[in-house]
């Protein structure tokens, strides 16, 4: 391996990121305050990031209704988020798997798989500490977790890797400076933003590294497989039954959820640097593949 070529750009990409694990790497349990109680009149969830935010049923609503609403998103968003990183955990393992165990790329891959632990864990806690119940994927998209996750190509498990965690990433980077929320939000919500960014520079250097040299085949299956992941993940983020939960509906709100103009901005919002990437490593390439990502609500 000499200097400049991909696999030793790849090892430096790796140690410099080891370092910042080693300078930048935290424990939820002791980080954060767990017992502190909730402050009166805050939200869970930032209001505009809420689905229901500026629809009809939105108006309708009470200030403690909203704010009800908000904590069980912000439940659904940390369950889901479980569901997401134990998949990502998962394809970080069969990455790992055929490679040099003493590479700093495979260190630092499971140096990410220890921070997805503490991530998991803290998301649980935060779940349990909320009082809401744990909200899970439709079996639909559980089984269609367990098909991508078994079928992935390695660009494929990247790209999933980065549809998970960038669209999270964009609305927690609104929310834990905002000083509307919850404090034990805003702490989790730090944490993993601090953490992501070094999981998300990982993804992506490899991702374009795979891009560049898989199989013409293996892009082809990555570009279609990748726009149905981005169609599970998209609709996986808010469960359904948050609106029950709060007297709702849970069809009509979740109809007016996906229609509503001001939703399908935050998304394509939160997803714009991602697919800008994408599309300049030539993810949207090949007949229909562009229209099936834009059927995900994340492409503009």
């Amino acid at each position: 391996m000499t200097a400049g070529t991909p696999l030793a750009t790849r090892e430096k990409v790796a140690e410099r990121l080891l370092d910042a694990s080693a300078k930048h790497s935290f424990d939820p349990d002791t980080e954060l305050d767990w017992k502190a109680p909730f402050e009166d009149g805050k939200w869970f969830w930032p209001p505009e990031l809420c689905s229901l935010y500026d629809t009809p049923l939105w108006k309708h609503m009470s200030e403690e209704q909203r704010i009800e609403l908000s904590r069980h998103e912000s439940a659904s968003l940390a369950s889901i988020g479980i569901w997401f990183e134990i998949i990502l955990m998962q394809l970080l393992l069969r990455h790992s798997y055929d490679l040099d165990p003493t590479s700093g790329h495979v260190r630092y891959a499971l140096t990410e798989i220890a921070d997805e632990c503490r991530h998991s864990k803290m998301f649980a806690r935060l779940v349990t500490r909320l009082g809401t119940p744990v909200y899970k994927p439709s079996r639909l998209d559980h089984n269609l977790g367990r098909v991508l996750k078994t079928l992935s190509t390695t660009p494929g498990s990247f790209t999933g890797t980065l549809l998970a965690e960038e669209i999270l990433d964009w609305m927690q980077r609104l929310t834990f400076p905002d000083e509307r929320v919850q404090p034990l939000t805003r702490g989790v919500t730090r944490i993993h933003v601090v953490e992501e960014a070094r999981h998300i520079r990982y993804a992506r250097e490899e991702l374009r590294r795979q891009m560049s040299s898989a199989p013409r085949w293996e892009i082809a299956f990555t570009r279609v497989s990748s726009a149905e992941a981005a169609r599970v993940i998209a609709r996986s983020l808010i469960s359904p039954r948050v609106y029950a939960s709060v007297g709702l509906d849970p069809r009509y709100a979740a109809e007016l959820a996906r229609t509503s103009p001001h939703r399908r901005d935050v998304m394509r919002q939160a997803a714009r640097k991602l697919m800008d990437f994408l599309d300049e490593i030539g993810m949207f390439e090949g007949p229909g593949v562009r229209r099936m990502w834009r059927s995900s609500g994340l492409l503009g």
